[in-house]
C-alpha cells in the first residue's frame, strides 16, 4: 500500500521498482507497456492530488540522487542533478559548491523530479518556480527510449505532470550562493493585500486567518557576507524552523499544534484562538543561507488546495475567500497562505503567461476537509484561478482546455513522447483528457 504525505491518497500498485541506472528505467517502462500497465514515477508523496495514484507500476527513483556535473551557459552557471535528489540534498550539494537555487523552496523532502512535474514554487515577484530554472531534461519516454528533450519541447516537459516520461536528470540554472536576512512581522491585512507589499522585497509571503485583522508576513533581503547586525556584532546563522508564515520559532509550531487540537475538540473557538495567535506575533529576524533560513518543516499534516490567480485578481479573490470562510463558519487552525510569482513559460504551469498570486487553503488532517476546500474552489475559480497540480481540486479536462492556450501544443508533444499513454492514469485523464 502506498500513501501520500497527508494520508489522503493511497493505492496498491502492482509493483514498486527501484532501478539503479538509466537502462533499468527503460526496461521497466518497456515491460509495463508490453503488459498494458501504467507507469508512474513516485517521489516523496508530497502532492495532495492523486497524481501518483495507480494500480500499475510505481518507479522509485531514490537511487538517482546527487549532482552529476557543473556547467555554464551565457546566462550563468548550471548544474546537472538526478531526478530522485531531494531538495534538501540539492540545497546542501549546491552550497558545498558555492551555488544556490534562484527559486527559494522551503520544503526539504520533495524530489527534483516531483517538484518539476507539478510546478513547485516559492514566492517572489520576479523569481520563478523550479521549473523556470530548467534548461535541459533527460527522460525515458513511453516506449522505453532514453531521450534528451529537444529545445522546442522544453516548455512542455518542464511542468508535465509526469505525462511525457520518467525524468532522470535535469539541468538547472543556478546562482552564486549568498546570505540573506529573513524578517517575520505582523502587518495589517489590508496592507498585505496592497500590491506595493508584494513588490517591496525579492522574496515575500503572508498568511491570514479569516477572522483576524493582522496578517503574518515573511520576507527576505540579500545580506553581505560580512555584514554586521544592528547591535554591531557579526551575523550568525539563525535558521528559522517554523511553518509557513506563522509566529516565530518554537512558539509558531506550538501555536499551530494547539490550533489543531482546538479545532478537533472545540471548533467554535478556532476564530478566537486564531485572533490570539495573530496578536501574539512579533517581529523576528534570522540571517544565513537562503535554504536554511527558509526551511519550514510542517508542524502538522494537512490537506491543501492552492490556486494560481492572475495577480490583478489576488486581492479581490483573497477578500472574498476570507469572508466566505468566516461567514460560513469554515475557519480552521491553519491560515490562508499568500504568495506571488512571475509569468512562467511552461505550457502547463499554473502561472503560465501571467503574473500570479498564489492562494493556498489548508485543513489539518483528522478534520473534514471537504466543506472548506470545496468553498475555496468555488471562490478562487471565479477569480480566474488555476489549481496547483499538486493540490486537491475539482478541475476537469474541459477546464484545462479553456485555461491553458498551449494545451494543443502539449498534446502534440505528448503524442510523440507517449503515444500509447503508458504514463496515463485516471487522475491525468481527468485533467488532460486522452
Amino acid at each position: 500500500m502506498w500513501t501520500n504525505w497527508s494520508g489522503g491518497q493511497e493505492c496498491r500498485p502492482t509493483a514498486t521498482v527501484r532501478p539503479l541506472d538509466d537502462s533499468g528505467v527503460s526496461a521497466v517502462v518497456r515491460r509495463a507497456a508490453e503488459r498494458g500497465q501504467a507507469v508512474r514515477p513516485v517521489g516523496s508523496g508530497h502532492s495532495f492530488s492523486a497524481i501518483a495514484v495507480t494500480d500499475g507500476v510505481h518507479v522509485d527513483l531514490s537511487a538517482f540522487s546527487g549532482i552529476t556535473g557543473i556547467g555554464g551557459r551565457p546566462s550563468g552557471p548550471t548544474v546537472r542533478v538526478r531526478a530522485g535528489t531531494t531538495l534538501a540534498r540539492l540545497h546542501d550539494e549546491l552550497a558545498d559548491r558555492g551555488l544556490a537555487l534562484a527559486a527559494p523552496l522551503e520544503l526539504a523532502a520533495p524530489t527534483v523530479g516531483g517538484a518539476l512535474a507539478v510546478g513547485m514554487h516559492g514566492s517572489g515577484p520576479a523569481v520563478g518556480s523550479l521549473s523556470a530554472a530548467v534548461v535541459g531534461l533527460r527522460l525515458v519516454d513511453g516506449r522505453g527510449r532514453l531521450r534528451d528533450v529537444a529545445a522546442a519541447d522544453l516548455d512542455a516537459a518542464r511542468t508535465s505532470l509526469g505525462a511525457l516520461g520518467v525524468v532522470l536528470e535535469a539541468e538547472l540554472a543556478v546562482v552564486p550562493a549568498g546570505r540573506v536576512r529573513v524578517t517575520r512581522e505582523p502587518r495589517p491585512v489590508e496592507e498585505v493585500l496592497d500590491e506595493d507589499f508584494w513588490t517591496a522585497h525579492p522574496v515575500v509571503e503572508a498568511a491570514v486567518f479569516p477572522s483576524a485583522s493582522t496578517a503574518l508576513t515573511r520576507w527576505l533581503e540579500p545580506r553581505p557576507d560580512h555584514a554586521e547586525d544592528d547591535d554591531g556584532e557579526d551575523d550568525e546563522d539563525e535558521p528559522e524552523r517554523t511553518v509557513g508564515v506563522t509566529v516565530a520559532g518554537a512558539t509558531g509550531r506550538t501555536a499551530l499544534g494547539g490550533a489543531t487540537l482546538v479545532e478537533r475538540a472545540l471548533p467554535r473557538l478556532v476564530p478566537r484562538f486564531n485572533r490570539a495567535v495573530s496578536r501574539l506575533a512579533r517581529t523576528v529576524t534570522a540571517t544565513g543561507p537562503m535554504h536554511r533560513v527558509l526551511s519550514s518543516p510542517p508542524a502538522v499534516r494537512f490537506e491543501q488546495t492552492e490556486w494560481a490567480l492572475p495577480r490583478a485578481a489576488m486581492a479581490a479573490g483573497t477578500r472574498e475567500l476570507l469572508a466566505a470562510l468566516a461567514d460560513d463558519h469554515l475557519e480552521v487552525g491553519l491560515p490562508v497562505r499568500l504568495r506571488v510569482g512571475p509569468p512562467e513559460t511552461g505550457w502547463l504551469h499554473p502561472a503560465h503567461d501571467r503574473p500570479t498570486g498564489w492562494v493556498a487553503v489548508r485543513v489539518p488532517r483528522g478534520t473534514d476537509h471537504a466543506p472548506v476546500l470545496e468553498r475555496a474552489w468555488r471562490v478562487l475559480r471565479d477569480h480566474g484561478g488555476r489549481p496547483h497540480w499538486a493540490s486537491r481540486s475539482d478541475w476537469t479536462a474541459a477546464d484545462t482546455a479553456a485555461s491553458y492556450p498551449r494545451l494543443p501544443d502539449f498534446r502534440r508533444v505528448r503524442d510523440d513522447y507517449d503515444p500509447d499513454r503508458v504514463f496515463a492514469t485516471p487522475a491525468l485523464d481527468a485533467v488532460l483528457g486522452d
